[in-house]
């Protein structure tokens, strides 16, 4: 799985770069995607006409500008060196908006490659994570994407924690998802498992997106729990519960 705009792609990474278009609070294909153009940000390319130093890199055009459903783009490439290097990025897609518009929209974005994340210590990974999850009240028939919060336990107040922070947004993430049964045969011998092991590939900092369609799910109250796998260890979250209503 491909690191996301904000999951620290370093040099080598295939990386993902989202874009969701709207008009008038839905999701909307704009008339046409013309291409997406990635930029470095080189300071030795700072001018009074190019005041963020902005360098092409590369254009991306519309035969590899991936169309998921409707208003939702992505495109996929490598930070391949030398073309690309550590620092900061712009993913500019031009786009026409309206048939009657004949000048080109540019939805400017940023992304940064990074360095790699090496850390050395004399005792294993010993740290937990705590995880979250909202909202927790879906009305049955609705398409909800569910936020998951993840949050190193470690202190606050040390460099520590900013890299277990960062560690956080890349390790990957799974979903499970039962229904609670109340008067049922135990769970071991019962099918209530309706997500099973997902991979929740949107990622942000430190939240994941996982997109929930309750269109075929009962109403009821279902248990949902989470695992991530770090430092060679996997942390199973503690069960938290939803209602399909």
């Amino acid at each position: 799985m491909s690191p996301e705009r904000y999951q620290n792609p370093v040099l080598g990474n295939d990386i993902t770069l989202r874009l969701y278009t709207y008009n008038s609070n839905n999701l909307a294909d704009p008339t046409s995607v013309d291409s997406v153009d990635i930029y470095f940000l080189d300071k030795t390319f700072i001018s009074d006409t190019n005041p963020d130093g902005r360098r092409l890199v590369q254009s991306i055009l519309p035969p590899n500008i991936i169309r998921s459903s409707m208003g939702q783009y992505s495109i996929a490439f490598n930070l391949t060196s030398p073309t690309f290097v550590i620092g900061n990025y712009l993913d500019v897609w031009n786009m026409f908006i309206q048939p009657v518009v004949t000048d080109v929209t540019s939805i400017e974005n940023n992304f940064a490659v990074w360095p790699d994340l090496w850390y050395t210590d004399i005792k294993p990974v010993v740290y937990d994570f705590s995880f979250d999850v909202r909202p927790n009240k879906i009305r049955k028939g609705s398409k909800r994407y569910l936020i998951i919060g993840i949050r190193p336990n470690v202190p606050k107040a040390s460099d520590m924690a900013r890299y277990y922070e960062n560690l956080a947004t890349v390790s990957p993430i799974k979903i499970y998802m039962e229904m609670e049964c109340v008067e049922c045969m135990p769970a071991e011998q019962d099918l209530r498992l309706v997500i099973d092991g997902d991979a929740v590939e949107q990622r942000d900092t430190c939240a994941a997106y996982y997109q929930l369609d309750t269109t075929e799910l009962a109403c009821g109250i279902y248990n949902m729990w989470f695992e991530m796998e770090f430092g060679s260890n996997i942390y199973v979250s503690d069960r938290n519960q939803i209602q399909v209503y």
